[in-house]
């Protein structure tokens, strides 16, 4: 039967209303991942991020900043998943309910990076012991000072080398309130010794004189984890998206795509999700 031109005209407005009401679905497709600026920095999400989104067809927008400030912009609810490095701080968020679970995902480790010449004899496989030649001397020393998981780190290496707050008691001290790209930028403009992971370290172009000195002591180990915000403390969080990018970064699809992120033929991050 013949279509009346005001049917023909019912029947596109209905498929229009469609294919937009479909667009507007597919823009919802994303999530928001607050993570640290190591796991940008280094070029892992570049390699990462478009593997997922072409495995399950979901987008990801991430906000980098350091592990501390991306809890918090968890815990205010905006963001529908966190991918950190302070196990102790993301066990504290999920116990408080911000999250749902905490994934072990993949795991680097920390450098400790200054001077080819060393003018603080700090080389070698001990963390602690550098970090006392350090406070002995007055060699310059970058922290980064921003609650990250690098800085939480670093404060940890200092109060087991006998030092509770480096800042004011260290001569060579400074803080830079900044990311780990450009606490090494500092490091080489200033020839100062810098704590690093690894990732963004080998990812780092402007090395100038630096060097890794430090390396290899097991306290030095750098784990990442993964959490899905909770949608009962917030509930427009995006929890099923957010829970197909955990199960996809923990499967071995997931696990092998991280894996195989290399720079110079050397791998930055190693997958452990299957090892838990």
């Amino acid at each position: 039967m013949a279509l009346t031109s005001r049917a023909r005209r019912s029947l596109l407005a209905l498929a229009g209303a469609a294919l937009l009401g479909s667009g507007a679905h597919a823009q919802d497709r994303y999530i928001v991942m607050a993570s640290t600026t190591s796991t940008e920095q280094s070029g892992l999400f570049s390699h990462l991020l478009p593997a997922f989104k072409q495995a399950r067809g979901i987008d990801v927008r991430v906000v980098a900043l350091g592990t501390g400030q991306a809890l918090d912009m968890a815990r205010r609810g905006d963001a529908d998943v966190v991918f950190v490095h302070d196990q102790a701080a993301e066990e504290k968020f999920v116990a408080e309910g911000h999250g749902l679970k905490r994934w072990p995902v993949m795991y680097n480790d920390f450098v400790l990076i200054g001077p080819k010449q060393d003018p603080a004899g700090v080389r070698g496989r001990d963390i602690v012991a550098a970090l006392q030649k350090l406070a002995a001397g007055k060699e310059p020393f970058v922290s980064r000072g921003d609650k990250s998981g690098t800085h939480a780190a670093e404060l940890r290496y200092w109060k087991l080398a006998g030092i509770e707050t480096p800042a004011g008691r260290v001569a060579g001290y400074k803080e830079c309130g900044c990311g780990m790209g450009p606490a090494l930028n500092i490091a080489a403009s200033s020839g100062a010794y810098v704590l690093a992971d690894r990732g963004t370290w080998l990812s780092f172009k402007n090395r100038a004189d630096l060097a890794v000195l430090v390396e290899g002591d097991k306290r030095l180990f750098n784990q990442y984890g993964l959490i899905v915000v909770n949608p009962e403390k917030h509930p427009h969080v995006k929890r099923e998206l957010a829970q197909a990018f955990v199960d996809w970064i923990v499967s071995p699809q997931g696990q092998a795509t991280i894996a195989s992120y290399r720079i110079g033929g050397e791998q930055l991050f190693f997958p452990n999700a299957q090892a838990q």
